[in-house]
């Protein structure tokens, strides 16, 4: 801190003091950060800034069909937005529990079983993106 605020810090009361000196070396905790960014880049991949500006419709009901996916690659429903983001974050914590895998060498049964679990959310949160591409790629087809 610098002098100047040490001085009008000294003459506050104790406990004000207290507050004060506690507020000012706050600091958050990596954990939260890398949270909060993980969400942020999860939210912008599954297109939640499209759906913020734009405010596309949630879905549509044409000739008979229900579309959750918008079947044009130009634009998107809000379901759209909700199914990438949920399949994004999925691949995520597939990742993860692959990299906890490595961590528990000396459990070999578990880190068998993480590591199975995080390969087959990985493929599954891929094989549906891929298939939710190729929909809007072909027109709804």
């Amino acid at each position: 801190m610098t002098s100047k605020i040490k001085k009008s810090s000294s003459n506050m009361s104790f406990s004000l003091s207290r507050w004060f000196r506690k507020i000012s070396t706050n600091a958050p905790s990596a954990f939260i950060v890398i949270a909060v960014g993980i969400s942020y880049a999860i939210f912008l991949f599954g297109g939640g800034l499209y759906t913020l500006i734009n405010h596309p419709m949630p879905s549509a009901y044409v000739n008979g069909q229900f579309y959750f996916l918008y079947p044009d690659l130009g634009s998107q429903f809000i379901a759209d937005t909700i199914i990438s983001v949920i399949l994004y974050a999925l691949g995520f914590v597939g990742l993860l529990s692959i990299y906890q895998s490595t961590k528990s060498a000396y459990k070999p049964r578990q880190a068998y079983m993480m590591l199975v679990i995080g390969v087959a959310l990985l493929l599954l949160a891929y094989v549906f993106l891929e298939g939710s591409i190729s929909f809007k790629a072909n027109g709804g087809r």
